[in-house]
């Protein structure tokens, strides 16, 4: 099997190219079918996957069986001041990445995000829910979702929330410089969703990935919980010795909003390759035995 990687150098792309390598992650073996693979990985500094000229021979060319798209700007106020740039990255881009698996035979896994909803509901969104994003990341990443669907025949959409890992800058690090720093942090409590460790996240695409189970998935740890909460349950593990104070959003506005409540239910997921993901507190905790911060 070949496989590419796009976004490789993020914390999901290291993840997925770490699990394949060694066949095995947190949860457990990998599909057999991965063995012996190659995989590619490339990022923005290698190719420029809006560019079409580029993308669609790249793929085409490289007879790949599986793409994986992690590649994404996920700035989310810097999609909000730059909403050219954000369409260029979360919707052209994986327009052509679908246009040339289609056209070359490769399965496409796509990764996607909460914000395609509204982020005011009172349930945890279906993959059924009818999408509708208040924000310009939201709307772009919803035009990427449209695209490969409309392109590619074989595709697998996964949303997912409020993504952690070992690797690169996340919210799990973020607190616990901040808390060592000041010994105490303010955290928003009303803003509720799925914490994700990528470990989880790359097990279950690994698992889609050689199924024929196609369509749109929610992947996320299971549980739901506020920032705050988040935040308090890392510092109680990490930094018990520093403060987690809660505040709301009001405290500290921003020219984009979050989501309220985007909480994502796993029904495809459930009803189709099985929903192994962890709950929240019990994959956070394993990443935190191992996390060198």
């Amino acid at each position: 099997m070949k496989i590419l990687i796009t976004g490789c150098r993020g914390q999901l792309g290291t993840e997925l190219a770490k699990q394949i390598s060694m066949m095995d992650s947190p949860l457990g073996k990998i599909p057999a079918e991965y063995a012996g693979a190659k995989v590619v990985g490339v990022d923005i500094d290698t190719l420029d996957l809006s560019d079409r000229k580029k993308t669609v021979p790249f793929i085409l060319d490289g007879g790949f069986d599986l793409v994986i798209n992690c590649a994404a700007m996920t700035n989310v106020d810097g999609c909000e001041t730059d909403y050219d740039t954000a369409f260029k990255a979360n919707a052209l881009a994986p327009m052509y990445i679908a246009e040339a698996c289609e056209a070359s035979g490769a399965k496409l896994i796509h990764v996607s995000t909460d914000y395609v909803f509204a982020g005011d509901g009172t349930r945890p969104y279906t993959e059924g829910d009818v999408p509708s994003p208040k924000t310009a990341y939201g709307s772009s990443k919803l035009a990427g979702e449209q695209y490969v669907a409309q392109q590619c025949r074989r595709y697998f959409i996964a949303r997912t929330a409020w993504l952690y890992s070992l690797y690169g800058k996340n919210f799990v690090k973020t607190i616990i410089g901040a808390a060592r720093k000041n010994g105490t942090v303010r955290v928003v409590n009303d803003q509720i969703g799925n914490p994700t460790n990528a470990a989880d996240l790359a097990y279950h695409l690994l698992k889609m990935g050689v199924t024929e189970e196609y369509g749109i998935y929610h992947v996320t740890n299971n549980g739901i919980c506020s920032w705050y909460d988040f935040a308090k349950e890392i510092l109680r593990i990490k930094v018990p010795e520093a403060e987690c104070l809660p505040c709301t959003s009001d405290e500290y506005p921003s020219r984009t909003p979050r989501p309220k409540y985007s909480a994502l239910d796993h029904v495809m997921l459930r009803a189709t390759c099985g929903d192994e993901m962890r709950d929240w507190k019990e994959a956070l905790q394993d990443n935190l035995k191992d996390l060198d911060v």
